[in-house]
């Protein structure tokens, strides 16, 4: 049955996947609770919206055979870069409070500032701010959450770009 699937219901379905995820971060924890998003939940962001984006693009080009694997093999590689940040994010919320790194400058001192290639590196390396569990659902931090979500739109996304639907 799933083979059968047509592909382009599977990128709409990430679409929606990232769209929703998004409205959670940025209308519900962000603007609801006033949660600030520190720089590892940017990058995580950024990395949702990759998804979204090659997953729309995808559903509105439909494309077939190659054309698909391409798609779908972008949106891996975004899904894997989100799994990683928020891998690492979960990490940092688990060390003991005496190897915490400092918190560092604000995201917007460091992008002014520092010259990109900087930049990138100490947002993707986070911070004593991206120590903190500020929600939790069920127990579940929101870099756990996220994660968990990363992890199954990686699966998706990989079972979309080796399977072998009807082109």
């Amino acid at each position: 049955m799933l083979q059968s699937l047509s592909p382009r219901p599977v990128f709409a379905g990430l679409v929606l996947i990232t769209i929703a995820a998004m409205l959670f971060a940025a209308g519900y924890l962000q603007r609801y609770l006033g949660l600030e998003p520190c720089p590892l939940c940017m990058s995580q962001r950024i990395f949702i919206v990759g998804v979204g984006l090659f997953a729309l693009i995808a559903f509105l080009h439909n494309p077939a055979g190659a054309g698909r694997r391409v798609y779908a093999a972008l949106c891996t590689l975004s899904a894997l870069g989100g799994v990683a940040v928020a891998a690492r994010h979960v990490w940092l919320q688990y060390l003991p409070p005496e190897e915490v790194p400092a918190c560092g400058p604000s995201l917007e001192y460091i992008v002014d500032t520092l010259p990109f290639s900087e930049a990138l590196r100490l947002i993707l390396m986070g911070d004593g701010n991206c120590a903190e569990v500020q929600w939790s659902f069920l127990g579940f931090s929101i870099p756990e959450l996220t994660l968990a979500l990363f992890i199954a739109v990686s699966l998706i996304s990989l079972w979309q770009l080796l399977r072998g639907a009807p082109d």
